[in-house]
């Protein structure tokens, strides 16, 4: 019986997928996963099937591009951290100049599919996103300031926004307020693994908040973000966008992270900065499955 050989990767192959981990893919389907909720929430009945798979394609492709153009100006700081530097470029898996070639392919084609299938302001809106994540967070704030995850997370809130831009041709407030949700909540998501990444970052020489303000007032600053986002989840319900069904299970969500937050405040270590970490991801996650479990029922 003949033996059976494993046909080995082809170097472009290799390259594409070298590639598409430099896209966070699973950072990627969460952007994609409340762009969806938004172009749900914005549709009066079920929105178009069509509409809504080439506005996710889209927003998903330029998103890939935008976490690749992160990973290609970041290389050198990847490559002096212990989280980051067995990505593909530290490890000279792909060049820089293949990376930002296969970018530019990825981005251009989702703007074009956005402005052709969906609308030109979806499109124009995801071009300042991206523009936003991959130059003024990335080049500007993220080396230069403490403050940088608080303004640059204005481009990582946008996904809702473009979701609903897809579906009505604009930006209303309920559009806004889900904006406004994940925009707070980006800073202690981020605060958090910085807090136990701290000497990394040092040594990366970024100035993240517990490198430079210390992580005491890194937890007060997670505290207080944790408040004002409790505050603003229930701005849906207000806005009459959700129901009791929402507000029943947000206020579950906001009652552990007030907790978790306050117990990181009170008693830090690392071992409950990561637990905080994760807890955010489940958080939002869940909260805008809530939205879309409003939205069924």
């Amino acid at each position: 019986m003949p033996s059976l050989h494993r046909i080995a990767p082809t170097p472009l192959l290799l390259k594409l997928r070298a590639f598409l981990d430099q896209c966070k893919l699973r950072v990627n389907s969460l952007i994609v996963f409340t762009a969806m909720i938004g172009m749900l929430l914005a549709a009066p009945g079920w929105p178009s099937l069509s509409r809504l798979l080439f506005a996710s394609v889209g927003i998903a492709l330029v998103a890939g591009a935008a976490a690749a153009i992160n990973c290609l100006v970041e290389r050198t700081i990847d490559a002096r951290m212990a989280r980051t530097r067995s990505r593909p470029l530290p490890q000279g898996l792909i060049s820089p100049g293949e990376t930002l070639t296969l970018a530019c392919i990825t981005g251009g084609t989702g703007l074009w599919i956005l402005g052709s299938a969906v609308n030109a302001l979806t499109m124009w809106l995801t071009l300042a996103t991206f523009l936003g994540y991959a130059i003024v967070y990335t080049l500007l704030l993220k080396p230069n300031t403490p403050m940088n995850i608080v303004i640059g997370g204005a481009s990582g809130a946008m996904p809702p926004v473009l979701g609903w831009a897809a579906m009505t041709g604009e930006v209303s407030l309920a559009a806004l307020a889900l904006f406004l949700i994940i925009f707070l909540w980006t800073p202690p998501h981020f605060w958090a693994l910085a807090c136990y990444r701290r000497d990394e970052y040092a040594a990366a020489g970024l100035p993240m908040l517990p490198v430079t303000h210390g992580v005491p007032l890194t937890c007060l600053h997670i505290l207080l973000y944790t408040v004002l986002l409790v505050a603003v989840s229930y701005l849906p319900f207000t806005l009459g966008t959700t129901g009791p069904v929402y507000v029943t299970l947000v206020t579950l969500l906001n009652l552990h992270y007030l907790e978790v937050a306050w117990k990181l405040w009170r008693n830090y270590s690392d071992t409950a900065a990561r637990a905080a970490f994760r807890w955010s991801i489940v958080y939002l996650t869940c909260l805008f499955a809530a939205l879309f479990a409003d939205r069924l029922f």
